[in-house]
Order: structure tokens, then sequence, then C-alpha cells
């Protein structure tokens, strides 16, 4: 399943990439995120691995990421790995008069049953919180408004 998101969020691309960029930061637009811990003795290099973790409702769920390509300011490609689900994620981040336009290319692979039919039954749950993150990064970067605080 692929799928393309974006948003415009009203910071110079520089100030944008030293927020997105701080594993810190995360917590307060990831929504779910209960800890990380870095795995590569590289953190934030081509090969860095991490460890993330996330409640969502009664649900728990532990995600490998692996930076596969950063060439920031422009872009970042990192892969999302759990039991059952391979993500590809391609970042792009366009300067665009001050602001910063975040070109997200989401490609999920399924593995196992029960995956496959959720990814073909509900496409749009997994868009949805793609977006979401999004407009939470959004909130956290222009007005320094965190998910803890909700």
């Amino acid at each position: 399943m692929k799928y393309t998101t974006e948003i415009v969020v009203d910071l110079p691309r520089e100030e944008f990439i030293k927020k997105m960029d701080d594993p810190e930061n995360m917590k307060h637009w990831q929504r779910g995120l209960i800890k990380f811990e870095q795995l590569s003795k590289n953190p934030g290099q081509e090969g860095a691995q991490m460890s993330l973790s996330y409640k969502m409702g009664n649900r728990e769920m532990e995600l490998v990421e692996t930076i596969i390509k950063k060439k920031l300011p422009e872009e970042m490609h990192t892969t999302y790995d759990t039991k059952g689900v391979h993500n590809i994620q391609k970042n792009y981040f366009k300067d665009e008069d001050g602001k910063t336009r975040w070109i997200s290319e989401s490609d999920f692979q399924f593995s196992g049953l029960g995956m496959k039919l959720m990814g073909f039954l509900m496409p749009g749950a997994f868009k949805k919180q793609s977006k979401k993150y999004m407009e939470d990064f959004k909130n956290f970067a222009e007005k320094g408004i965190s998910v803890l605080d909700t």
C-alpha cells in the first residue's frame, strides 16, 4: 500500500530540520510514544537503528527504525519494522518562501494474513495516522503545542 501525504509548516527549513531531527522532540508530536532507545553507535546517521515503543489504546507496539538515506536538509528516508509490517518512509523537505513543505511517501508492505487483511480493509486508517503525525508536528514546531498536553 503506497500513498503520499504533505503539509506546509510555517518555519524556515533549517529550523524545521532542527526540530524534526532531535529525537527528544518526538514525544511532543508522535502520539502514544512511550520511549525510544538508540540501538546503534552512530545515532542519526545512515544505517543507524532506534527502537520505538508506542501505546495506542490498549495495544502496545514496538518498531525498529533504520535510517537508509539522510541528505538533510533536502530528504531523509527510513524504514520501520514490526511484526507483519515493513514500512519504507521517504521524506522530502522543500523550502518555500521561509516555510517548509514536508512531503512524505509511505510504502507499507504486509506479511501474514492478519496484517494483509488490515491493510486491505483499512487503508484510510494508515493515511489518517500519517497525516495526524504531520499535523501534530506542525502544531509543535509552529506553536510549541505538545501532544503530551492534550
